[in-house]
């Protein structure tokens, strides 16, 4: 199982930014797959979760209805986190990552992720 994060980058506040996350070892029929940030000495927060079975999403509050999480079931097997009207405090290091369920909970516990990859907003 292998997940790789890329997309991360410097952006000024109100900039847009989508993020990739190359999985494999499995498909995403299987397992659902999350995006979670972590700034250091800092909690995870957990920021939005794409289930497998049917697609069913959720978001952090603190991102919802700025962030779009999607899905390419096909040969690429990506999840993607577009990121819109991004502001400061979503500076973070933003994993992708999994819990081998099927199904996304508000506090997944993830047993497998890639390294991360940096967002930087500036203001």
């Amino acid at each position: 199982v292998q997940l790789q994060a890329s997309g991360g980058g410097l952006v000024q506040a109100g900039g847009s930014l989508r993020l990739s996350c190359r999985v494999s070892g499995f498909s995403l029929d299987d397992y659902a797959i999350g995006w979670f940030r972590q700034v250091p000495g800092k909690e995870r927060e957990d920021v939005a979760c794409i289930s497998s079975p049917d697609g069913t999403t959720i978001y952090a509050d603190s991102i919802a209805g700025r962030f779009t999480i999607s899905r390419d079931n096909g040969l690429n097997n990506k999840v993607y986190l577009q990121m819109n009207n991004l502001k400061p405090e979503d500076t973070s290091l933003y994993y992708c990552g999994t819990g081998l369920t099927p199904f996304c909970m508000r506090e997944m516990k993830y047993d497998y992720w890639g390294q991360g990859t940096q967002v930087t907003v500036s203001s």
